[in-house]
């Protein structure tokens, strides 16, 4: 997993509530367990003003120039603004599979649905919670000035605007540990690869037969 220690870029916006995960990545598109290739499908149904089919290649496909993230002055976001409960209905991690395959690698909102929160945790992505008065403060000078871009360090753990303003966020410390370090649950384990195979070793000596059993059982 990518670590994230300080992120500054181009903010775009997602300015609606209950941004459900069939918006974020329709279910058609649920064909692989690859973390990548999710990136051109990401709000399918809004970027484009046909239905994409899964596999097709959306080089040319008509795109929908009333949609944020096709507008010239968001191209190449990396921080997206969005609103209540970002995030919310069926778990798929499929989810921050897609922001972060299109480049997003922060999601500021007021709230995020519970799964969608721990899942971008998991896949590198930066959800930060700020109060909704605050939102509706950067999106104000979001649309009111091209080529916004914020920075956001979490060391810190502080948004800061292009004027200077510094935002403080609230994460927890080991979701914050795993996020600067770059540790997904794997990488969690593998650090503590030298303990489990000091107990396997030392369940092995201790009872003997059962792995004896396993080996005569092929297993």
């Amino acid at each position: 997993m990518k670590s994230f220690t300080v992120l500054q870029g181009v903010a775009a916006p997602m300015d609606r509530a209950n941004v459900d995960t069939d918006l974020i990545i329709p279910k058609q598109f649920l064909k692989s367990i690859q973390r990548s290739g999710f990136g051109p499908n990401l709000f399918d149904e809004l970027r484009y003003l046909d239905r994409g089919e899964p596999g097709q290649d959306c080089s040319g496909r008509p795109l929908n120039p009333d949609f944020a993230l096709n507008k010239p002055r968001y191209k190449g976001a990396c921080v997206l603004l969005a609103r209540d409960n970002f995030g919310c209905g069926s778990s798929r991690e499929h989810a921050p599979w897609a922001l972060d395959d299109f480049g997003m690698r922060c999601v500021i909102a007021p709230s995020f649905a519970d799964i969608f929160y721990n899942n971008c945790f998991k896949n590198g992505i930066l959800p930060v919670e700020l109060d909704a008065g605050v939102v509706d403060g950067l999106f104000d000078e979001m649309y009111a000035m091209d080529g916004y871009e914020l920075k956001i360090d979490l060391d810190k753990q502080v948004v800061v605007t292009p004027s200077g303003a510094e935002i403080s966020f609230e994460v927890d410390a080991f979701r914050k540990h795993c996020l600067l370090n770059g540790l997904d649950d794997i990488a969690l384990t593998l650090e503590s690869e030298s303990a489990i195979r000091r107990f396997e070793d030392n369940w092995k000596q201790s009872s003997p037969w059962l792995f004896d059993s396993f080996s005569q059982s092929g297993a």
